[in-house]
């Protein structure tokens, strides 16, 4: 038998060493010793359930351990001392901490410890508790109480639910019987009615027993179906049905107001101008109308019918089917088709008809008809253009609360992705109509009218307020200061650049624009841009020092007049630099698109169509790109599906630079790939551009080389020549030297064999209109040569040229006219063949076949085309893309490498090196402009000890300072968080910071409008005050900021404010009347349909309803997703998103010329002033209580 327990004591040794190193608590206590007056002090350590205890601190071995696993810890009063020994000694005795450990086994006799504070004891007490597992015990008792109660009830469950199946298998029995024995009742019932005719009828008390059992019965039925009803109401199922009806419901609504705008456009417009295109003098030519209102008609005609057809499914309601409804629809939608496709030819003829004075003044008359309200012609032509994408959305509802096993699924199913290919098809022609209702519209503000705006090929690149200086007087600046007031007021100016013309205006008083009767519409094929103004003798700073370098210049040179020069300034630096990118793009595509024209459109056996169609990856489809069929303004069809290779193939295209697509491209990229991977491609076209050059490329140039040989052999091209002397301008910039603008052009002489390429500076004197003398165009027998020399022929006298740039590589030799012609076999390029190179498209392979004697012209054109591609596209990026740089380092610090590795380019020409310097230094400034001021900087500066009381404001300081503060809030939202519906995710507040803070400010404000006007006890003041709201809330609209205008309408449409009765009646008519108006503008029906005309029709500066644009975000990206199955980027839905975001920064980047008022600004945002909903609602009923039901 065994007498001891054993155990392992290296495992126990072990547990002592953890115990040393990681126990819960350690330290020394005193236990008492079996003795019961000896106190021993020991190093205890607790580690887990598991008490060691060592002789010293530094023992290594314990001298004993405790289990304390269901013990428990108290505390116990001190023993009692005998008066022995001194006073000092009783006293610290007394102080200390005594406790005991109780162990719950027997035989175990309890542990008694004490420690010297109070503190450390309460510590080892509840530390002994917890590792004693006490209340895991208990918890466990009371689980283990809950599960044998459980398991009890579960057998208990088990015997009722045995006891109550023998009893239904017995009443199932006993029915059974009694079946059998009515059924036996039944036919002796039968065979003995003959002999109980004559016995009375049945018996009074039967008939109401039968009649109670009736009752009940019934009773007892419907209740069932009572609770099988309420069942089925709260059932998910019914819910979705009721969705599902309200859905078709709001599609009625929807289509009995679309068919009321088509009754307009045909009872309003088209019927009309029929009859008057039958008068005597008709304004307009019947052709006209068909053209303008194609299946105008018959569009409404089918509409009426599949209305008459919602409006019958809504009388047999709730058998609600409509899947038939467009069964019927959808062979008949194909004239949507045609519309769309008429849909650009319609709006410009009727652009063209406008024109007509008679036929201008009757369609004013027919707008004017109350039935409009106050709607163009081109809106009504526009409707049928939404309604397929609403079909689509209201099918992709019904769809979402439809069951899979519903009758009608299929077919809606196939309706839908009927109208998706439709709508598909249709969205192709959508953009360019866009562009044309920018165009009339804001021809039709021009008073003096515009005939370049009627033009289909105009696409509008953006507007906005500059200051023009005073004329130049003998290349001298005025001496006119920037802040001075003269000079905003009577130098402003409206200003729209489209992709060939810059129009300048002034604005009256009534908001119409006139064009200026001088230089008011600028070709921009004859300017020439400067981006930096010349310093004069006389003023060594520069007019950039007297205007804060927000100044630059457009030197126009009409080939009928006398050039002139136009000078303009931006508010802002970053104003500066959009207007300069913009205005530069146009003019390089201009001159591309010329060159391309010139070269290629005289030559017999290559044209533009031609070179384009030679070119398939431009206009087929592949594996990796689809196009749609609308061009974009280099007239190149758009891309609809591409992968990310070909969309940075067609970013670094050294033939020609869409700037939509470059806009596009830079708002949307860090969708479908990162900000290095377009560094890396635009670093590789710089580095490596010989080797972009495709096979086919190459052997265009050839067929044009020696076609273009042909020709001037002949001599038959004098039109050639003529062109090529007065080559398009590019834009330039000052320099330290004397050279005030460079060109670079290709020239070709009528009298020689060779075509010239002509690289020379062109001098100029201090007035800025000889910016392009006839020394740097000259005339065609005075053409100047370029051609290949010998190393060791190229002396000082060459290097000395006058006329020869300095970066010019030694090559390439400067002929003066009437030298010696330069023989074939001299390395030279004709023009066709020089551009050729220059613009062929990036690709992939090695170009075969060139000789080592040709090489260096030909690789010299394309480094220059493709060093200008590089730094077009960095300027763009630099310039209105700053915030990829200000929140990536290390790629503006690979953008800074770049641009210096280009400036060490020794064959770098001038304006490319000026270009770079100012792309390098708008990159590298860290000064920031007043457009970065925030509203954080203007509460920091709002420092006033007291602040302005409401009644002491006036109505247009606080509509002042409510815009100006929410045009910072609106300005300093960045363009990447309207990307991705980040404001719609769980971390909102992480991923779109700014568009939080923009809706926290539109509440705060609206709050705060709505405290102050419970603020007032008396129903007088109470009325003022909304009064006194509403004239703030117009001069807002007046000063364009209807998001101000809808802060102030939601305030006073809250159910607290709306509901007092008696203060809404002391509110004058007048002040309603205008409230209507205010609401009606604002008003989110139709997709706020009259803001958006509303925003169309203002100039910035304006503050839009943010909301707006992010409903148009949230529905594009719900509706079509990023990529397509195979992999490919949506570049139409990138198109669409970068539409609203350059909407959204054109109002951002013009800022107000309002000054700050500390005191306003501090009451508007004091948030003392404001009080939450529930209270405001609270002060409503104590204002005016409930009136008794």
């Amino acid at each position: 038998m065994q007498k001891s327990v054993r155990y392992n004591e290296g495992h126990a040794l072990y547990l002592a060493f953890l115990a040393r190193k990681e126990g819960t608590k350690r330290g020394f206590l005193s236990k008492k010793a079996a003795e019961a007056s000896r106190w021993h002090e020991k190093w205890f350590a607790l580690y887990q359930n598991v008490l060691f205890y060592f002789e010293g601190e530094q023992s290594g071995r314990p001298a004993g351990m405790y289990l304390l696993e269901g013990c428990s810890c108290e505390r116990t009063p001190a023993p009692p001392r005998t008066n022995a020994g001194p006073a000092g000694a009783r006293d610290a005795l007394d102080k200390q901490y005594y406790f005991t450990v109780l162990f719950g086994h027997e035989g175990q006799k309890p542990l008694e410890l004490r420690c010297e504070e109070e503190q450390a004891g309460k510590e080892w007490m509840e530390a002994i508790h917890q590792a004693s597992y006490s209340d895991i015990m208990i918890e466990r008792e009371v689980l283990m109480q809950k599960y044998i109660h459980l398991v009890s009830d579960c057998g208990d469950g088990k015997v009722a639910t045995n006891q109550l199946r023998h009893q239904l298998e017995d009443q199932d029995t006993e029915i059974e019987r009694l079946k059998s024995e009515i059924v036996a009742l039944n036919k002796t019932k039968e065979r003995m009615r003959p002999y109980h005719t004559h016995q009375e009828e049945e018996d009074p008390d039967i008939k109401k027993i039968k009649k109670v059992q009736s009752f009940m019965r019934g009773w007892l039925c419907r209740r069932k179906w009572k609770t099988i009803v309420q069942d089925y109401i709260c059932s998910p199922h019914a819910e979705s049905m009721r969705k599902r009806n309200q859905i078709v419901f709001t599609m009625v609504e929807a289509e009995t107001e679309y068919v009321h705008q088509l009754y307009i456009l045909v009872n309003g417009f088209l019927r009309p101008l029929r009859m008057a295109a039958s008068s005597k003098k008709p304004p307009i030519s019947h052709d006209d109308v068909s053209s303008i209102f194609l299946n105008s008609e018959t569009i409404m005609f089918l509409h009426e019918i599949f209305h008459q057809g919602l409006k019958a499914r809504l009388a047999n309601w709730p058998s609600l089917v409509l899947a038939d409804l467009f069964d019927i629809l959808l062979p008949m939608l194909n004239i949507y088709q045609e519309f769309v496709r008429n849909h650009q030819y319609s709006l410009q003829v009727l652009a063209n008809c406008k024109q007509n004075r008679d036929f201008d003044k009757l369609l004013k008359q027919y707008e004017a008809n109350p039935a409009c309200e106050g709607r163009m012609l081109e809106t009504f032509l526009t409707y049928p253009m939404f309604q397929i994408p609403r079909y689509i959305i209201t099918l992709h509802e019904l769809l979402a609360h439809t069951p899979h096993e519903h009758v009608e699924r299929k077919s809606l199913e196939f309706a839908k992705s009927k109208l998706e290919e439709l709508s598909r098809v249709m969205h192709d022609e959508v953009s360019d109509t866009e562009n044309i209702r920018k165009n009339l519209a804001i021809e039709r503000m021009i008073v003096e009218g515009c005939d370049i705006l009627l033009d289909t090929s105009q696409t509008f690149i953006r507007q906005g307020s500059l200051i023009q200086v005073p004329s130049v007087e003998r290349g001298k600046l005025s001496k006119v200061r920037l802040g001075s007031l003269s000079l905003k007021k009577e130098g402003e100016r409206q200003c729209f650049l489209f992709t060939k013309h810059f129009l300048i205006c002034t604005r009256s008083s009534g908001g119409k624009l006139h064009l200026l009767k001088t230089g008011g519409v600028l070709s921009l094929i004859q300017c020439t841009l400067v981006e930096e103004p010349d310093a004069s003798d006389d003023d060594p700073k520069g007019s950039g020092h007297m205007f804060g370098h927000l100044d630059f210049k457009i030197v126009v040179e009409p080939p009928d007049a006398a050039p002139f020069t136009v000078v303009l300034l931006a508010p802002s630096r970053q104003e500066k630099a959009a207007w300069m990118s913009d205005i530069s793009q146009c003019v390089d595509n201009i001159r591309c698109n010329g060159l391309m024209t010139i070269v290629f459109e005289e030559n017999s056996k290559v044209t533009v169509p031609h070179m384009i169609k030679s070119d398939a990856r431009l206009h087929k489809d592949d594996t990796d790109i689809c196009f749609s069929k609308t061009l974009n303004s280099c007239k190149v069809p758009q891309i609809r599906y591409a992968s990310v290779e070909r969309l940075l193939e067609r970013l670094t295209d050294l033939r020609f630079l869409s700037i939509d697509f470059l806009n596009t491209f830079l708002h949307t990229y860090r969708i479908f790939t990162t900000a290095a991977v377009v560094l890396a491609k635009l670093s590789d076209i710089y580095k490596r551009p010989f080797t972009s050059i495709p096979v086919r490329s190459l052997e265009l140039f050839f067929a044009t080389s020696q076609n273009n040989r042909e020709h001037l052999v002949d001599g038959k091209s004098p039109r050639l020549c003529r062109k090529f002397s007065s080559p398009p301008p590019l834009a330039v910039s000052r320099t330290s030297s004397p050279v005030r603008a460079r060109k670079l052009s290709l020239t070709s002489s009528l009298n020689s064999r060779i075509g010239a390429l002509d690289l020379s500076i062109s001098s100029s004197s201090n007035s800025p209109t000889n910016a392009h003398s006839p020394a740097a165009s000259p005339p065609p027998h005075t053409a100047a040569a370029l051609e290949s020399a010998p190393a060791d022929k190229a002396g000082d006298s060459a290097d000395m040229s006058p006329c020869r740039s300095p970066t010019t590589p030694r090559n390439l030799r400067y002929r003066q006219p009437g030298g010696q012609v330069a023989d074939s076999t001299h390395c030279s390029v004709s023009p066709a063949s020089a551009f050729a190179i220059a613009t062929a498209a990036a690709g992939h392979g090695s170009p075969p076949g060139f000789n080592n004697e040709r090489t260096c012209d030909k690789e010299f054109i394309i480094r220059r085309t493709a060093t200008n591609r590089v730094l077009n596209v960095l300027r763009h990026w630099v310039s209105k893309h700053a915030q990829d740089f200000e929140l990536n380092n290390e790629l503006k610090m690979n953008v800074l490498n770049l641009l210096e590795e280009v400036l060490r380019d020794p064959d770098l020409l001038p304006q490319e090196r000026k270009a770079t310097a100012n792309i390098l230094r708008a990159l590298s400034q860290d000064d920031q402009d007043d457009i970065h001021l925030k509203l954080e900087d203007i509460i920091q500066m709002t420092d006033s000890p007291k602040a302005e009381c409401f009644e002491t404001l006036s109505a247009m300081e606080l509509a002042e300072q409510i815009t100006l503060l929410d045009h910072i809030v609106f300005r300093s939202i960045p363009y990447e968080e309207f990307l991705g519906q980040g404001w719609m995710k769980l971390d909102k507040n992480e991923r779109t910071p700014y568009i939080m803070k923009t809706s926290q400010h539109f509440n705060e404000m609206s709050n705060l409008v709505a405290s102050q006007i419970m603020n007032y006890a008396d129903i007088s003041s109470r009325a003022n005050a909304i009064e006194k709201w509403v004239a703030v809330a117009d001069i807002c609209r007046c000063l364009h900021n209807y998001n101000g205008v809808l802060e102030i309408t939601s305030a006073l449409n809250r159910s607290a404010i709306y509901r007092l009765k008696k203060t809404w009646a002391k509110v004058s008519k007048q002040t309603k009347a205008l409230m209507d108006k205010l609401q009606k503008t604002v008003s989110s029906e139709g997709r706020f349909k009259n803001l958006r005309e509303t925003l169309k029709n203002c100039n910035p500066p304006a503050v839009p309803y943010l909301g707006m644009y992010l409903t148009d975000l949230a529905f594009i990206e719900e509706g079509t997703p990023n990529f397509t199955e195979e992999g490919l980027v949506n570049f139409s839905k990138m198109r669409m998103i970068s539409h609203i975001i350059r909407e959204i920064r054109q109002f951002q980047q013009t800022a107000y010329r309002i000054d700050q008022q500390p005191k306003v600004i501090q009451y508007l945002l004091d948030k003392a002033l404001v009080i939450d909903e529930d209270t405001l609602y609270e002060l409503s009923l104590k204002i005016e209580p409930r009136l008794p039901a």
